[in-house]
């Protein structure tokens, strides 16, 4: 087994989304080679409905799946294609936006006013671009979760890990996402296909994710080879190299990640907002049909 290295360690930087959603996100709408095949991260919580609230009003989606999972609150859906839905605390929605849907999101917090959810984007294939649109709907009691002898807990919404499936299906690029708890002071070892660009994003505690490395809670940035500033573990994202495991060593208060792996497409990007095709051409085709209304190509 080759552990993989930790290829770089960063924040999420705050984003202002949608009609006024205050986000912070760890990667997206730049050169998104290393984490192909996804696109965009974004985390998104609070505790003051204002920061939340306004949502995303409706805007197109062509060429990618989007994912989102509720951690607290809720978020309505809807589309132009007559579909709705409510995801709550631990649901998962795997959208294919595929050949076009208009799409809107609206955030509510929990009784304590409190939101938070993350959203990935992925790629689709240059031959399931224009596929059908179609969800998967997932509620949190069909994901399973699985608890190791140490205390460590692992929630499985897409891929196998540990004997277990989980419930998103027939997605392209085979990926892997996982919801991980690792108890204070425990170290363990995740297992991922070597094919599979990887990344974890710590949403709290803190830990290492090298064998001989101060934690993402000491995390520490370089400006002309002089320490500039201290962060903390929340809110980072550990970017990964080659290899077919993962180690990570929590620290004292635990740690909790998203572990996502998938496996690259390695196709031009051709990048338009929430519209990603494969050339330059296909994406002004895209934009003259949501001018002349031509852009919903048929039902999910």
């Amino acid at each position: 087994m080759s552990i993989r290295p930790v290829h770089r360690i960063s924040r999420a930087q705050p984003a202002i989304e949608g009609a006024g959603v205050r986000l912070h996100r760890a990667f997206g709408f730049g050169d998104t080679t290393e984490f192909d095949p996804f696109l965009l991260f974004d985390d998104f919580r609070g505790d003051t409905p204002s920061d939340y609230q306004a949502g995303f009003p409706w805007h197109p989606h062509r060429g990618i799946e989007t994912i989102t999972y509720v951690l607290a609150g809720t978020v309505e859906h809807a589309d132009s294609l007559g579909n709705t839905g409510l995801l709550g605390a631990g649901d998962v929605q795997w959208m294919t936006a595929g050949s076009g849907i208009m799409h809107h999101e609206m955030p509510q917090g929990d009784p304590a006013g409190r939101m938070h959810g993350f959203q990935l984007w992925a790629n689709l294939p240059s031959q399931l671009k224009m596929t059908t649109p179609r969800y998967q709907d997932v509620p949190a009691k069909a994901i399973p979760e699985i608890i190791d002898d140490d205390g460590t807990a692992v929630r499985v919404i897409v891929g196998d890990f540990w004997g277990k499936t989980g419930p998103v299906e027939g997605v392209a690029a085979e990926p892997s996402y996982l919801d991980v708890s690792v108890p204070a002071g425990k170290k363990k070892r995740l297992a991922i296909d070597t094919r599979r660009n990887a990344f974890a994003y710590v949403f709290a505690g803190s830990g290492s994710f090298r064998d001989a490395a101060p934690p993402i809670g000491v995390l520490t940035e370089q400006n002309d080879d002089r320490v500039v500033r201290e962060s903390t573990g929340n809110r980072s994202l550990v970017v990964f190299g080659s290899g077919d495991e993962v180690v990570v060593q929590a620290g004292d208060e635990g740690i909790r990640f998203l572990l996502v792996s998938g496996k690259p497409l390695e196709e031009p990007v051709a990048w338009y907002g929430p519209i990603v095709m494969n050339t330059k051409a296909e994406l002004a085709q895209a934009i003259a049909e949501l001018r002349d209304g031509s852009f919903i190509k048929g039902g999910a």
